[in-house]
């Protein structure tokens, strides 16, 4: 991991950092004065850059608003945090302007200054992959006629700021169609921020949107700066607008009318140059009529609507796709990359995907890490594509599969298929049938390889819901961050 930059003047302050940030196992490089980082700045790499700055704001030499001013320069995505005594908070709140992360007040609790600290490492770390996956992540794929009337909207539209309105099913790929008209627009060297605003709860939206001032509600410390002006000269995507809550609506409307918006407990008008892209699964029309989303709100969001097909409607892409997954997925692990057969390619062309391409991104995920044989073969394929297939394969004794393929083969007469949920056959049906066949063998380790598979699958399935995010991962399957960093190592799935 990259170091944390610590400036100032005072000794003791940098000790105290120093020796709190070692004992969290954040590695660290002290400063003294502004010309000295400067310096370090020049010779810098991107294995010796720093992944946070915190820096005194009164020091020798030159200020802590000049060396941010410079480092923003070179690192416009780089967490800076300023220190400042009480009497400089003035001074603290013009460093905003000029794109400081946090302040962090003096004298301070160093617990909070940690934490404080940890949670920019943690924004360092998802701009990190943002850029990793805008930099890697190659063009959408696709052959079909209807995903080839995409990309010609996409290239047209990208060279407008004109807002645009993605609508389609979920997991069909609107965040990569917003990343793309990102990355082909005139705002490519600005940032890509991204918000779902269904997952995150109504009463912390707000300030997510729009940021807060210090003391603006309990547990408010220091002022925080929201997703708009994040997205200042870039792009912002509105995930899931349509689950967008009616008040939040209002302020909503009023920043794509003037661009002007007020933090959370802020007086002050704050100005932001955003492009904004907005996506939803629901039909907008209908919950204009229900009177849950705001019909000018609708209007304004609506001047342009690029809709994104289901995979079930452009089959043709389903091969290359799933080539390309199982590229990603052995890229991932550290494997060899699985073949498919072209018959298991066939099997799959008759699928439905009900949870489009998401759902066959995690598919070859789950082939990559489940298929014994370098070829995959229609044997291999999940239980829920043997149950659509409605054809009897030979598929390995004791497996989810196999017990799916068993029902399938014995019973002629109305099939007794296992309990199904979301078109699936339960996993606790697959999960009991590999436990007696192990018990079988006469085995005694069963519960340690069930639950290391069991965690494997959860959190491979997790780190591709959130593209590698291991933080949002292990948020979403209710986790520490060292916790899943930890089973991640352990079991081998770096």
């Amino acid at each position: 991991m990259k170091p944390i930059w610590i400036v100032d003047d005072d000794q003791s302050i940098r000790f105290v950092l120093e020796k709190a940030l070692l004992r969290e196992e954040l590695p660290t490089r002290s400063f003294t004065n502004t010309r000295d980082v400067l310096a370090a700045l020049g010779n810098a790499t991107d294995e010796t850059a720093p992944q946070v700055l915190v820096s005194d704001i009164r020091m020798p030499g030159g200020s802590g608003l000049d060396l941010l001013e410079a480092v923003k320069e070179k690192y416009p995505a780089l967490p800076v945090i300023i220190m400042t005594a009480y009497s400089d908070l003035d001074s603290a709140v013009s460093a905003f302007q000029g794109g400081a992360f946090e302040y962090l007040p003096k004298p301070f609790d160093l617990p909070k200054a940690v934490e404080l600290i940890r949670r920019a490492v943690e924004e360092s770390q998802r701009e990190e992959v943002s850029e990793e996956q805008m930099a890697q992540t190659p063009e959408m794929l696709g052959q079909a006629p209807a995903m080839q009337d995409v990309f010609r909207a996409i290239g047209r539209l990208s060279q407008s700021n004109v807002t645009v309105m993605i609508t389609g099913e979920s997991g069909s790929g609107k965040e990569l169609v917003a990343r793309a008209l990102h990355k082909h627009s005139n705002r490519a060297s600005g940032p890509f921020v991204a918000i779902n605003t269904a997952a995150i709860p109504k009463d912390l939206l707000e300030s997510e949107l729009f940021g807060h001032e210090r003391g603006a509600f309990t547990g408010a410390q220091t002022m925080r700066r929201g997703r708009f002006e994040q997205a200042d000269g870039g792009t912002l995507f509105l995930d899931e607008i349509g689950d967008m809550p009616f008040d939040l609506q209002t302020r909503l409307l009023r920043v794509l009318s003037d661009g002007h918006f007020y933090r959370v407990g802020g007086h002050t008008a704050v100005k932001t140059n955003v492009r904004v892209i907005a996506a939803t699964h629901q039909n907008l029309e209908q919950r204009v009529k229900d009177g849950a989303f705001r019909e000018d709100l609708f209007h304004r969001l609506n001047v342009i609507r690029l809709r994104l097909p289901a995979l079930r409607e452009r089959r043709e892409d389903v091969p290359m796709l799933t080539r390309h997954f199982l590229q990603q997925s052995a890229l991932q692990l550290g494997v060899e990359p699985k073949r498919i057969s072209d018959s298991a390619l066939a099997w799959l062309g008759t699928f439905a995907f009900p949870g489009n391409v998401r759902q066959l991104e995690n598919m070859c995920h789950w082939l990559t890490v489940m298929t014994p044989a370098q070829l995959i073969e229609p044997k291999d394929l999940p239980p829920e594509v043997a149950v659509t297939a409605g054809v009897p394969v030979d598929l390995p004794a004791g497996s989810s599969a196999a017990l799916t393929n068993q029902v399938v083969t014995e019973l002629s007469a109305p099939i007794a298929l296992p309990p199904v949920v979301g078109g699936t056959a339960t996993w606790e049906a697959g999960l009991e049938a590999d436990a007696m066949t192990l018990l079988a063998t006469g085995r005694n380790d069963i519960w340690d390889e069930l639950t290391r598979r069991f965690e494997s699958r959860l959190i491979l399935a997790a780190l591709s819901a959130t593209r590698g995010r291991r933080i949002e991962a292990a948020q979403r399957l209710g986790i520490g961050r060292n916790t899943i960093t930890r089973k991640i190592q352990e079991l081998g799935l770096e």
